[in-house]
């Protein structure tokens, strides 16, 4: 047994460890056939609860299918599966950035379920970011099964967001492009080819499983010269919708949590609210795929103001959605929302401008959805590549590209953050792998702090001083008050050497007389970045730290940059 166990750690370390691509290439493999599965799970399942609920809809009661999913889900996240509500994109995200990717193995399944009850039973919002979580989640889990590094298992997280996204999408490229511009933040040759696999690897799964080619079937679009300065205008109008969008999930979230309602009070309220609102207006109600589709091909029944209006109910009732307790995803809302305004937009342009001979409703259906993604996740890439490749629309590439690309500057211009990032912002918890705030952030202060420092009295006559300097390899020395031990000041020895050249001032002078009581001073609730930045501004190399008036030791430049070499090899090496 203890042969076999010998053998298998040696060709473990010669077939991976002298080459960690391919351990990340077959292990992505594997990561993007479990993240398919598990968007198969998912999709099988919503189709499911849909049609055992689609007979009841007549009913005038129907409208608590949202609000008892909503409880349901709300109820399984904290008390079963005991994670927070919300969709969980920017958790994975944050692990990532903070934490090397580390996620719970519960993570791969938890959001799936509570996803399952809230769009199953009609809440507003798509089951994209649930398999997102669970893709990473299972990547996460594999490499600490192969005992890897954190950029390894940052990798294999990226794996499981790709092939995740390419599975429910059916969409290899853009699963690839979101994992890479949006969770990770780097494009690195180490981790676009292993995420391209799995990107791969999902799709074959999800088409062997659930075969079909694109999602979205559509008829080719006419797009000509007179759709560039619509596709202009259009992207302006996507991008203020998109900052709405933004606004109105983080709002409505801050404005359930100042209710005096329970989690489950809420729950039910937001759930049945979405309930009513789908009685009149059915679209707002599930991911809202069936209704995409019309929309693209142009047999949409929808028309006029209603469309105008169905843009805000559809963003309404997702932010309620959300906000008041559901779990999914807000893809396909972006996807919902970004049809109809394209739509409304082509309504509006055609009846000012008849004789304008622009595209059919379908093309600018896609646009929307273009400019609607791109702003949203302020991620323009995403946005051409992923409605490019549910739809097959290829021959709009041109305008697609100019409304992605302006409606993520724009939305980035007056929302300079995107809605993955903003709460990650706020709290200071936004640190992409591999910069100097990340590496930083992994070292403790206490570890930089040196402590083997002789203190001297303020009292203190300077002859005796000059005696202890000369056994002393100290270069800076703490000042304290003989009675408390309360730190005074700090002499440093470039700065007393008029002093120590003249010997007919040992016996004169006292150190309370030349210590240096204006030095800035770092605590122990500083950060590292907090520390430089002290450093920086009063062009000092070394920093006392003071708590509570007690000196507690040194920080020195060359202490930091030994500890950050450390942690930068500990984070990359294999």
């Amino acid at each position: 047994m203890l042969m076999m166990k010998n053998w298998y750690k040696n060709v473990y370390h010669k077939l991976f460890h002298l080459d960690d691509r391919l351990l990340l290439i077959i292990a992505g493999s594997v990561t993007g056939v479990f993240s398919g599965l598990a968007s198969v799970v998912l999709r099988l399942s919503l189709e499911s609860a849909l049609k055992w609920l689609h007979p009841f809809q007549q009913y005038w009661w129907a409208f608590v299918f949202p609000g008892i999913g909503a409880l349901l889900s709300s109820f399984y996240l904290e008390k079963i599966a005991r994670e927070g509500a919300g969709h969980g994109v920017p958790e994975v995200i944050y692990s990532v950035s903070r934490y090397g990717g580390l996620l719970r193995f519960r993570s791969s399944y938890s959001r799936i379920i509570s996803s399952l009850l809230t769009i199953g039973s009609g809440g507003s919002a798509g089951p994209e970011a649930p398999v997102v979580m669970s893709g990473s989640s299972i990547g996460s889990s594999i490499a600490k099964l192969l005992g890897l590094n954190d950029r390894q298992r940052i990798t294999l997280v990226g794996c499981g967001t790709a092939g995740a996204i390419a599975s429910i999408f059916n969409a290899p490229i853009a699963g690839l492009v979101f994992a890479v511009e949006v969770i990770l933040g780097e494009w690195k040759f180490v981790n676009i080819i292993p995420i391209a696999i799995a990107a791969v690897a999902g799709t074959e799964i999800s088409q062997a499983i659930i075969p079909e080619q694109v999602i979205f079937n559509h008829q080719m679009f006419k797009v000509g010269f007179y759709d560039i300065l619509p596709s202009l205008c259009l992207a302006v109008v996507t991008a203020l919708i998109s900052v709405l969008f933004t606004k109105a999930l983080r709002q409505t979230g801050k404005i359930a949590k100042k209710t005096p309602f329970s989690l489950w009070t809420r729950a039910i309220i937001g759930g049945c609210v979405v309930g009513i609102m789908g009685m009149f207006m059915p679209v707002v109600l599930g991911e809202g795929y069936h209704f995409i589709q019309s929309m693209i091909s142009g047999t949409f029944a929808m028309g006029g103001f209603i469309v105008f209006l169905a843009v805000f109910a559809k963003i309404f009732a997702t932010a309620v959605t959300l906000g008041w307790g559901g779990s999914g995803g807000i893809f396909a809302p972006c996807l919902v929302i970004g049809s109809l305004a394209g739509i409304a937009f082509h309504n509006v342009m055609s009846g000012l401008f008849p004789s304008i001979e622009c595209a059919s409703q379908g093309a600018y259906a896609l646009l929307g959805m273009t400019g609607i993604i791109s702003g949203v996740m302020q991620a323009p890439l995403t946005g051409i590549f992923l409605i490019v490749e549910i739809t097959g629309g290829y021959e709009t590439i041109l305008p697609l590209i100019i409304v992605s690309s302006l409606s993520s500057t724009m939305s980035h211009y007056i929302e300079p953050a995107s809605f993955y990032f903003k709460e990650l912002i706020e709290r200071g918890q936004f640190l992409r792998p591999g910069t100097d705030a990340r590496i930083l952030s992994d070292l403790n202060i206490s570890e930089i702090i040196e402590t083997d420092y002789s203190k001297v009295s303020e009292n203190m006559v300077f002859r005796e001083f000059i005696e202890l300097l000369k056994n002393s390899h100290q270069h800076f020395f703490p000042v304290i008050e003989d009675n408390t031990g309360e730190y005074r000041g700090i002499i440093q020895i470039s700065a007393i050497r008029k002093y120590a050249l003249d010997p007919g001032m040992y016996n004169m002078i006292f150190l309370n007389q030349i210590m240096d009581t204006e030095v800035i001073t770092a605590s122990l609730e500083n950060d590292l970045q907090e520390v430089l930045d002290m450093m920086d501004i009063n062009n000092m190399d070394t920093i006392p730290v003071v708590e509570n008036d007690w000196f507690i030791g040194m920080i020195s430049k060359t202490r930091i940059l030994d500890l950050y070499r450390r942690e930068l090899i500990m984070q990359t090496s294999v």
